[in-house]
This record gives structure tokens, C-alpha cells and sequence, in this order.
């Protein structure tokens, strides 16, 4: 059976509710996404948020809130997803590509000083967009430190400040035991370390977390949040319908298992990249990662890999192709591109069965 590189993490409670929802014939901007605000704050303790359709929009009001003007420049990775290009280019916007390094595929502060010092003269620089590439948290406080307004996209990331845990049969059984009795809900607050002015968390088909499609724009403090109150009326065309936000509430309320499930994943997966010559990207904090994805940097041809793969039908793909170096746009980054062709995507997702995690570890073993 073939092994795709991606699948959505849709179980049985997903489904119910989504079919709830369908039931009652309320699929449209409603009250099913006002709790999906309520349970993000739950989870992320922010102090306003908006449930929109898309990143896009999300992204679009974030630099409408920032009061973005006609001509200035945004700064962002090279190796960001391509839709912040068709965004800044309907604001007019001037984007100032950023590369990364070999080990880590975010901006640093050098990085973006570096960008800064080589920008035209007269540009005026209004915000920094830090996508999480990957999954991987790059250094947040020193990059806010820059005194840029600073927009966080955390879609590949949600869940790093979340820590594995394991628990007997018994243990686990006590514990929910315990809790139908009380039925109290926990008040233990989480170090959630978001440093930008708003945050954008999609909830796109390969998202952490998933709605089938849409986003939460979000600001963690009340001066922030302001901003982003002025748009509380916007028109129910640009909010996230009830039918997607039912979807989205289970996958809030699963994020623990599934963050558990793959790390039991990756964790078969290291072990078998030690065997090989290709690289892996390295944290550069101490932000606990959430293994959104397993990527390797090859020694070898792109192409060479994949075709390897895909004798053993299994499906890999270049893990940048859908980025702005990705479509050729960034000439002025070279690690990124060069990154772009050699790094390659393999299949990890909760739904892996165990047959399958072999599967892939014995080919991460074997490639060429």
C-alpha cells in the first residue's frame, strides 16, 4: 500500500461534529465560531482573535492593523509560503527577501540586520513577518528586540511550548476517572512564548491543526488587541463558517495526542537518519518541537531520492516547493535556494500506523 507524504489527522469525533453541524443546518459564521475563539484562548491565553476563511486574509488585516502604507517594505524569509507575495502585492507592499542558514530553516536577527543594512536607499521597512518553517521556533525575542513590528505565523509550529508526555494504562484511567467526578477544569496556565505583535494560526489541510481551511489572527496583549478590535464587524464573508470551525474546536481539544503520537514518529525516524549521511535542520531554542514535519538535507540529488522512494511506494516530496525560493522568486538568497534543492519532505502524521513508521524508517536507512 502506497504512503502518502501527507494525510490530515481527521478521526471520528472530527467527523461527528462536522456532521453536527451539518445536521442543524448552521454551517455558515455563527456560534460554533465563537467557540473556536474560546477554546483557542483556552489554549493560547491571547487576548482578541479573529476566525477568518484563510491565512491570506488573516495576513491582510494583520498589516492593515499595523497601518502598512503604500510603498513600504515587509521583510520575509525566502523560503515563506508564496501566498505572503499575492498579499503584499494587493497592499502594495514591497517585500525584502531574507535567507536562512544550512541548519536552520527561519530568520535570525543577523539575518534580518543583514537585509535591513542592504535594503534601497529610502525604503522604509513597517514589519518583519516570521514564518515557523517547518515547525522549527526561531529566536522570536531577539528578532522583537530589532524594534520592528513583528507578525508571528505559527501554522506549522502550534504546539512547540507542549511537552510529550507518557502514561500508564492505569494512570490514564485514573485520571479521566478523577475528572468525570470533579468535572473541573484545570486552571494550569502554559508558557505560550509568542513575541510578535499578532499571530496568525492557519488552519489549512497541512497545518498543525486543521479546519479544512481558514486561520485565527490573534494578539496576545491588550494595546495590540485594539488594533485589531476595529475590525470586529467585519462582513461574515471574510469569517471562518461554522462547519469549518466545529472542525477546528475537536482538532484544539486533540492537539495533546496528536502532538504525543508524533513524537513517538520522530523519534523512530532520528534513530534511522543517524545511519545516513544527510542532515537534519537543528532547534536553535529550547522550545520543545512539535515535530510538524521530517525533513532531511540531502547529499544527494533531489530527484534521485524521490525516485528511490517511490519504487518502495512511498511518496516524498521537495520540502520548499510551495515557498517563495521555491518558485524561483528570491535570487538574492542562496542558501534558501540552494536548500530548496536538496531538502526533502518524508510522510509523518499521526495516522502513520506502525507497519508504516518501519516502512519509512528502513527507506530513511537505505537512501542513496
Amino acid at each position: 500500500m502506497k504512503i502518502e507524504v501527507y494525510s490530515p489527522t481527521i478521526r471520528r469525533k472530527e467527523m461527528d461534529a462536522v456532521l453536527t453541524a451539518m445536521v442543524e443546518e448552521k454551517i455558515g459564521p455563527g456560534d460554533r465560531n465563537r467557540l473556536l475563539i474560546h477554546t483557542a484562548k483556552d489554549q493560547l491565553h491571547f487576548d482578541y482573535a479573529l476566525a477568518l476563511r484563510s491565512p491570506a486574509v488573516a495576513l491582510h488585516l494583520a498589516l492593515k492593523a499595523l497601518s502598512a502604507k503604500t510603498g513600504q517594505a515587509v521583510i520575509i524569509s525566502a523560503l515563506s509560503p508564496r501566498y505572503y507575495l499575492q498579499v503584499l502585492q494587493d497592499l502594495q507592499l514591497t517585500p525584502l527577501y531574507c535567507d536562512v542558514t544550512y541548519d536552520f530553516p527561519c530568520m535570525n536577527r543577523d539575518m534580518i540586520e543583514n537585509t535591513i543594512a542592504n535594503k534601497p536607499e529610502g525604503l522604509e521597512v513597517c514589519a518583519v513577518i516570521l514564518h515557523h518553517t517547518l515547525g522549527f521556533v526561531p529566536d522570536t525575542l531577539s528578532i522583537a528586540e530589532l524594534n520592528l513590528p513583528v507578525i508571528e505565523d505559527i501554522s506549522q509550529s502550534y504546539g512547540s511550548w507542549l511537552k510529550p508526555h507518557k502514561k500508564d494504562k492505569t494512570e490514564a484511567a485514573q485520571e479521566n476517572i478523577q475528572k468525570e467526578k470533579s468535572q473541573v477544569k484545570t486552571d494550569d496556565k502554559i508558557d505560550v512564548r509568542l513575541n510578535g505583535v499578532f499571530c496568525i494560526l492557519g488552519l489549512e489541510e497541512r497545518d498543525m491543526l486543521t479546519s479544512g481551511g481558514g486561520a485565527l489572527l490573534f494578539a496576545m496583549n491588550r494595546k495590540e488587541a485594539a488594533l485589531l478590535r476595529s475590525f470586529a464587524g467585519i462582513a461574515d464573508e471574510y469569517c471562518l463558517p461554522d462547519i469549518n470551525s466545529a472542525l477546528a474546536v475537536v482538532q484544539f481539544k486533540e492537539v495533546q495526542r496528536n502532538i504525543d503520537k508524533r513524537h513517538d514518529i520522530a523519534e523512530v525516524f532520528m534513530q534511522a537518519s543517524l545511519r545516513t549521511r544527510h542532515k537534519r535542520f537543528i532547534p536553535v531554542n529550547n522550545s520543545e518541537y512539535c515535530n510538524y514535519s521530517f525533513s532531511l538535507v540531502l547529499e544527494t540529488g533531489l530527484k534521485d531520492v524521490i525516485a528511490y522512494a517511490r519504487k518502495k511506494e512511498i511518496t516524498l516530496e521537495n520540502a520548499f516547493g510551495n515557498t517563495i525560493a521555491g518558485a524561483g522568486l528570491a535570487d538574492n538568497c542562496p542558501v534558501s535556494n540552494s536548500l530548496v534543492l536538496r531538502t526533502v519532505l518524508f510522510p509523518m502524521y499521526p495516522r502513520l500506523r506502525s507497519q508504516d513508521v518501519e516502512r519509512i524508517s528502513r527507506l530513511i536507512m537505505t537512501l542513496p
